[in-house]
């Protein structure tokens, strides 16, 4: 089966994040938070936080602050809330989230929720489950969940299920394990899973499982690495987890290794990226793989941040 390539993958983090000029980063430029939080948290789960800039990382992540209270992608980029929630996520890893003005960043979150209990992604107004949770989980973080109407917000995610179980982007769209992940975290940090047909759920994502060990997004689609998190973790968090091979899926992720370069990729032999390095060793993590910190299947950050966010 192999080893994880622990410290080559470390390597590969810290490298990408100084890189500005290549293709790939100038590609990227408009999600660099979004990459920002992947390379982190990897580094973290691998114990190697402590090798990056703290206080040359915390004031980019100020600098792409609107006077909204959003976040932007990067400096000088519209703010959103997804991008919002990784600037929360990131301060969250160097214990720095009092350094922001909470009021003034919850009440942006706040206004995008709309009269169904949808939250829009930015002032543009398009709607999808995935903000919906990336709402939930920032507010959640800041502890300012009472400043929209949960109840709302939940009867809409509700609506997005469909009858094999799994959730969509909105009423009616397609079962997607991404969705499902989003949804299924609102649901569980609400308190709210018992309205989840939890058997019929689980084995609607157990089915992502292929021949090779790994997981797909949806049927009859290729398995990728990044939905050893959205599968996993939803599983997890409905406790259905031991419908899967675990063994095969630790086999598919660590053969999707670059061991001399450091990186993961999305199937074997393609080329490595931030994102699916984050969500192989996040996954990974998931399934207990020995030698990286424990994740929190809800709010994808190590368990030790999130008990120190909320057991203090």
């Amino acid at each position: 089966m192999g080893e994880l390539a622990a410290e080559q993958h470390a390597k590969y983090i810290l490298k990408v994040e100084k890189k500005k000029d290549d293709i790939e980063s100038v590609l990227m430029e408009h999600l660099r938070i979004n990459g920002v939080y992947w390379g982190l948290t990897t580094l973290d789960m691998l114990g190697k936080l402590s090798a990056v800039d703290q206080e040359t990382v915390i004031s980019w992540v100020m600098s792409c602050q609107h006077e909204s209270g959003g976040f932007g992608g990067n400096e000088g980029h519209d703010p959103h809330v997804l991008y919002t929630l990784s600037a929360i996520q990131i301060l969250a890893l160097f214990n720095k989230i009092e350094i922001l003005d909470i009021e003034k960043v919850s009440n942006y979150i706040t206004t995008l929720q709309n009269e169904d209990g949808s939250f829009s992604g930015d002032k543009w107004g398009e709607t999808d489950t995935r903000f919906s949770y990336v709402a939930i989980c920032s507010l959640a973080l800041l502890k300012q969940l009472d400043k929209i109407n949960v109840e709302k917000a939940v009867k809409y995610i509700i609506s997005c299920k469909n009858l094999d179980g799994g959730f969509g982007c909105t009423p009616g769209a397609e079962s997607h394990a991404g969705q499902i992940f989003c949804c299924i975290g609102a649901l569980a940090i609400t308190g709210c899973l018992h309205y989840v047909d939890k058997d019929l759920l689980g084995w609607w994502l157990c089915e992502r499982q292929v021949k090779s060990g790994g997981l797909n997004g949806r049927p009859e689609k290729l398995p990728d690495v990044c939905y050893s998190w959205w599968v996993l973790s939803s599983l997890i968090m409905i406790d259905r987890v031991r419908w899967i091979d675990k063994e095969k899926l630790v086999k598919f992720i660590l053969e999707c290794q670059d061991k001399e370069n450091g990186g993961i990729s999305d199937r074997p032999d393609d080329a490595v990226d931030v994102f699916h390095t984050y969500f192989g060793v996040a996954g990974l993590s998931l399934l207990e793989y020995p030698g990286l910190k424990a994740i929190d299947p809800a709010y994808a950050l190590p368990v030790d941040v999130i008990n120190r966010i909320f057991l203090n």
